[in-house]
């Protein structure tokens, strides 16, 4: 066995990040377990931070001494304060960010981090001894013991990818679930579920008419997400763009509704509130002649 920790994070995505800095920074000795060190701080979805209540989160963690809001603020494209119309309460900050560059600047942050040590590996199990955590140990066989574990596993526990008809094990694109922790989680007791998330089409920007959306800037005087002074405002923005749906559109998709995962039954978990997908606006709104779609850029 390797030599123990105080804590194992498991799981290099934002919420694993901010767990292996904070206690890091508070003294623990502290290993980040990740599959893949390119991908640390992947922005799976869309390469956004923030928005309507998920703003006020970094904003608040940001305030405990995290780094989200740093981050974001290092590597954005785009700040933009929703809901100004409505009180104070309401605002909700939002950034466009670069894809890469927050990946790569929450690397560079965490690697600066003193008693932060790294793993590139798959946990497969959690060690456990007389219903006490002493350690994980992964794919390649090793075991690494510790205090406590943190999971951090987001999609990749169990994860199912839906791409049309086609259904497969995934995390996300292109990389492998996580088998064996969520079985041995409920040998121990533990209930799980399934959450649906929806990933958006990427498109090449070359091959979009531009000039027939409607251009979404920017603040005028963009703000920033971090109250600390370690950043700076961004000087220069890119913009997102909005078109709509028709009811062309609308028939086109309706005539495949008895092929979609999400009506035919191969899709039966709950979804974000806010994340709906295009077929499922349309089925919950029939009325509605057109809906949003957003065009926004990654870097």
């Amino acid at each position: 066995m390797l030599n123990k920790y105080d804590i194992i994070v498991v799981g290099a995505g934002h919420a694993g990040n901010e767990a292996a800095a904070s206690a890091a920074k508070m003294g623990s000795s502290v290993l980040l377990i990740t599959m893949n060190m390119e991908t640390i701080g992947q922005m799976s979805c869309n390469p956004a931070i923030g928005g309507i209540a998920k703003g006020q989160i970094v904003r608040e963690i940001d305030a405990l001494g995290g780094s989200t809001g740093i981050i974001t603020d290092l590597s954005s494209i785009q700040y933009k304060l929703l809901n100004k119309s409505k009180g104070p309460a309401m605002w909700s900050p939002r950034a466009q960010c670069d894809r890469k560059l927050f990946s790569n600047t929450w690397r560079r942050s965490l690697e600066s981090i003193k008693n932060l040590d790294f793993w590139q590996d798959v946990v497969e199990e959690i060690i456990v001894d007389n219903h006490k955590v002493i350690g994980v140990k992964t794919s390649m066989g090793v075991k690494i013991l510790c205090k406590a574990v943190v999971l951090n596993s987001g999609t990749f526990l169990n994860g199912t990818i839906h791409l049309g008809e086609k259904k497969f094990g995934g995390g996300r694109m292109g990389e492998k679930p996580i088998k064996g922790i969520t079985a041995q989680l409920e040998s121990l007791g533990f209930k799980s579920g399934r959450m649906k998330t929806g990933t958006p089409a990427r498109v090449d920007g070359r091959s979009i008419n531009f000039s027939l959306m409607e251009e979404q800037p920017g603040d005028v005087n963009p703000g920033k997400f971090s109250y600390f002074k370690d950043t700076t405002a961004l000087k220069s923005q890119k913009s997102c763009f909005i078109t709509y749906t028709n009811e062309r559109t609308h028939d086109v998709l309706r005539s495949g509704f008895n092929r979609s995962p999400l009506f035919n039954g191969a899709i039966d978990s709950v979804g974000p509130r806010y994340c709906p997908s295009i077929e499922d606006k349309i089925n919950r709104f029939s009325q509605r002649p057109r809906h949003q779609i957003f065009a926004e850029p990654e870097g």
